[in-house]
């Protein structure tokens, strides 16, 4: 009976996959802790250190939960390894670690090893049957003040983790005050967002692409907009919290939905155009975004090959080869498959190939400073010219200078938007284009 109790209280306080303590067995020693500080006066440092692994789902959407846990016990056993007997490493759910550092002279030593921390988990790959996969991760730190509760400090590890990862993968960041506003107005936005999504507050704009040598409109990038009480709302203000939260996802569905819908009635008119549509990467690694998309189309009956799915380059290093996989995928269905803002550094040549993408866009940083600066003027050149050698359609983006089109002609660029083009605008504004013969003055 004594060592069922005992197995009871233990199963009670660790996790069955790392054998660490659990969520319940920090959140009670964090309060020991503190309540022992307040009663001896310590002044000693106590932290918390919370550490995310970037890109855990993908793993365990790809090779399995079973697969996933070994992942996990192999981070724990290296997170293990960095601490002493003064701190406490506990799984705090999923893919999250937490930390709790009692008695450090000084907070510096807590952030030193914070960092220690991140480095032991991207340092070498880790071995998940017979793949090797490179992990970060995003960590954040807080320290107690003398009134700060166990609760308050778990909170702001919290917190501070959420806005590393914002701030991209393998980042630390450290508590500070404001940050918990910065999370309490994200989460309000995000509440917001899903309430426009059933209240059908999105709405779609249609930017033209031309054909730089005809000036004709060959096809249209779709691009979402937010009707918030009255007020047009960019991407750029809620995207991000609509990528955090997930809810891009269900948002992305009905975008390219309606999308091939007015698309596959702008064709039926006869015009023969072309439909670009974003996507991110939790849209691309969700589990049947490939049926979703077959899908759509089919309901709308636009034609595989008229619709162009863009990727920035980042998403094919983000989730390794499990995203070019899914984009493979989705080129069998006979789709188009672009690279947005190509020339930023993050994909290789190689992509390229594996993928046989059907265009690039170049980046509008590129366009911004043709004919001002050489550098950027031979880059673009060369990235054309790339283009041209591997049968790949280019795309310049963010062309709103005239010497910037006349350049891009004189490279014999094959397509180009931007304000100068055409702004982008609602779908009367395009019919009213079908009505000139799809073309622009340029």
């Amino acid at each position: 009976q004594v060592a069922l109790q005992d197995e009871v209280q233990h199963l009670t306080f660790h996790d069955g996959v790392t054998g660490l303590p659990n969520r319940s067995y920090l959140e009670q020693r964090a309060g020991d802790v503190l309540a022992h500080r307040a009663i001896n006066e310590d002044t000693d440092e106590i932290a918390v250190i919370f550490l995310d692994l970037d890109g855990f789902t993908a793993v365990n959407d790809s090779a399995g939960h079973v697969r996933g846990d070994h992942l996990l016990a192999q981070a724990a056993r290296r997170l293990r390894g960095e601490l002493d007997s003064s701190s406490t490493l506990a799984r705090w759910g999923g893919d999250e670690f937490a930390v709790l550092v009692e008695g450090s002279a000084r907070a510096q030593r807590v952030v030193d090893l914070a960092e220690r921390l991140g480095r032991t988990i991207a340092l070498e790959p880790f071995q998940v049957a017979d793949r090797e996969i490179l992990l970060t991760a995003s960590i954040g730190v807080a320290f107690a003040e003398p009134t700060t509760d166990s609760g308050e400090l778990l909170r702001n590890a919290d917190v501070a983790m959420t806005r590393a990862k914002e701030r991209g993968a393998g980042h630390v960041e450290v508590y500070a005050a404001h940050m918990h506003d910065t999370v309490v107005s994200r989460l309000e936005l995000q509440a917001r967002l899903r309430e426009a999504l059933v209240e059908g507050a999105f709405f779609l704009e249609y930017q033209p692409i031309v054909d730089l040598e005809s000036s004709q409109v060959t096809s249209v990038e779709a691009l979402v907009r937010w009707d918030r009480d009255g007020r047009t709302v960019g991407p750029d203000e809620f995207l991000g919290a609509a990528e955090e939260s997930g809810l891009i996802v269900p948002l992305g569905e009905w975008i390219l939905r309606e999308a091939c819908e007015k698309v596959a009635v702008w064709r039926v008119s006869d015009w023969d155009i072309g439909l670009s549509v974003n996507l991110s990467v939790k849209q691309v690694m969700s589990p049947r975004f490939v049926s979703t998309v077959a899908g759509i189309l089919a309901e709308t009956g636009l034609p595989e090959e008229v619709l162009t799915l863009e990727v920035d380059e980042e998403v094919l290093l983000g989730e390794g080869g499990e995203a070019v996989t899914r984009l493979a995928e989705l080129r069998e269905l006979g789709v188009q498959l672009a690279i947005d803002d190509y020339g930023m550094g993050y994909a290789s040549l190689a992509h390229l190939r594996e993928l046989s993408v059907d265009a690039i866009k170049i980046d509008p940083s590129f366009t911004a400073d043709l004919g001002r600066d050489d550098t950027v003027t031979l880059l673009t050149h060369t990235i054309i010219q790339l283009g041209r050698d591997l049968g790949v359609e280019v795309v310049a983006e963010g062309i709103e200078r005239p010497e910037q089109l006349e350049q891009l002609r004189s490279m014999h660029c094959d397509r180009g938007q931007g304000f100068l083009v055409a702004r982008p605008m609602a779908a009367a504004g395009m019919e009213a284009l079908v009505g000139g013969e799809a073309g622009v003055n340029l």
